[in-house]
């Protein structure tokens, strides 16, 4: 997974620190859909490319959420939440973004 990926195939707008942060999150968590932490050598290039389009949109979720609930903002001392839905956290939002990128690849067969 490269940043070079992320910019030029995926179209992705993170800067390399942000989303260098968030790969690691991102690798678990479409390790965790397809039972791979990375693309596996004997696939097609479209089928590596739907695990690394994925990894990026996990990672662009964990830079914009984090690992925790989603929602709210703070501004000097005073701070609001407010959940998209009751209990979403960053690492479902990027779960879901994961699965959309693997939708029809056969990858995400463990969910």
């Amino acid at each position: 997974m490269t940043y070079a990926f992320y910019l030029d195939v995926y179209g992705g707008t993170l800067p390399a620190d942000a989303f260098s942060e968030a790969l690691p999150a991102a690798i678990r968590c479409v390790g965790a859909i397809t039972g791979r932490r990375a693309p596996d050598p004997d696939w097609d290039e479209g089928l590596a490319d739907a695990w690394r389009r994925a990894a990026c949109a996990a990672a662009e979720a964990f830079a914009e959420f984090g690992e925790g609930r989603v929602g709210g903002f703070s501004i000097g001392d005073f701070s609001v939440t407010n959940y998209q839905e009751q209990g979403t956290t960053g690492a479902e939002v990027a779960h879901a973004a994961a699965l959309g990128e693997l939708a029809g690849s056969g990858l995400d067969w463990l969910h």
